[in-house]
């Protein structure tokens, strides 16, 4: 057996009809005050595959300042046992900066790197120095809040690997208020750089179920990663509205699985959401 835990499952052969090895058995989905968890878990669940790795967080600050328990980089630090080798936290707000600097003193046994500043730029700025090795398992949260992270950056973290597997991603994919959100933007640049292109209206013309849909398609196309796919977070325990997407996507043929026992590990029941528009 190889010594390199990356090199304990190997790469699958490539084929165009063979991106999904794996069909979802969902059990039970999440809502939004579980998503933490969500990441935290699965992030456990990496560790017992790879036994040691890299995380970046490009929005790394607390989004719910007086929900400890729903801070993403909070829950990862605690993980154990401690395989994570080193943690890179992208942030922009300086109060968060702040809580991010507090975090850091209370793990001061942990390597851990604060970037303040817009991620598009930083954690462009950390990929161009190569810090992280070929080899490395690593894993990127991008959980933005709704257009701040530049389809560019995306691209820049999947192509970051030119060897070994991708970089793998979470992908966070507002549904619930992206017509509205859309709606409202005055400087159509920021839309160009959300999105990528500048076909983004054609956003208004799809059904949520087509958005999240295009979404996978350029994640599995444009960046090539063997597996993707959307976990819907549920605005309440009843599951009445999909609020956003999760957007998961890997090179590892392990990791859909680990995957489902993540998503599986939390409540309650789902229900439909039909339009771009809903809750």
């Amino acid at each position: 057996m190889p010594d390199d835990p990356d090199l304990l499952f190997p790469l699958p052969e490539r084929r165009p009809e063979d991106h999904e090895p794996l069909v979802p058995q969902i059990k039970r989905p999440i809502w939004t005050e579980n998503k933490a968890r969500l990441i935290s878990r699965y992030l456990y669940y990496f560790l017992m595959i790879t036994k040691h790795g890299a995380y970046i967080d490009a929005f790394a600050g607390p989004q719910e300042s007086e929900n400890p328990e729903m801070w993403a980089a909070k829950l990862v630090l605690e993980i154990q046992p401690k395989w994570l080798r080193q943690f890179h936290l992208f942030e922009l707000n300086s109060s968060s900066v702040h809580r991010l600097e507090m975090l850091k003193a209370e793990h001061s046994d942990r390597q851990i790197e604060i970037y303040p500043g817009d991620c598009n730029l930083r954690l462009r700025e950390f990929l161009d120095r190569r810090s992280i090795r070929e080899k490395e398992a690593t894993f990127c949260l991008l959980d933005q809040r709704t257009f701040e992270c530049h389809w560019s950056t995306v691209k820049a973290v999947a192509a970051y690997k030119r060897e070994a597997r991708k970089v793998e991603l979470f992908y966070f994919f507002p549904i619930a208020w992206l017509g509205r959100a859309i709606a409202g933007i005055r400087n159509t640049q920021i839309l160009k750089d959300w999105w990528g292109r500048d076909d983004w209206s054609r956003l208004f013309t799809m059904s949520a179920e087509k958005c999240k849909d295009e979404v996978v398609y350029r994640f599995r196309n444009e960046l090539n990663y063997w597996s993707v796919k959307a976990w819907p977070i549920y605005r309440d325990p009843q599951g009445r509205a999909v609020m956003y997407y999760m957007i998961h996507a890997t090179d590892h043929e392990e990791a859909p699985k680990q995957m489902i026992r993540a998503y599986n590990f939390l409540p309650p029941e789902p229900s439909k959401q039909t339009s771009l528009f809903d809750g």
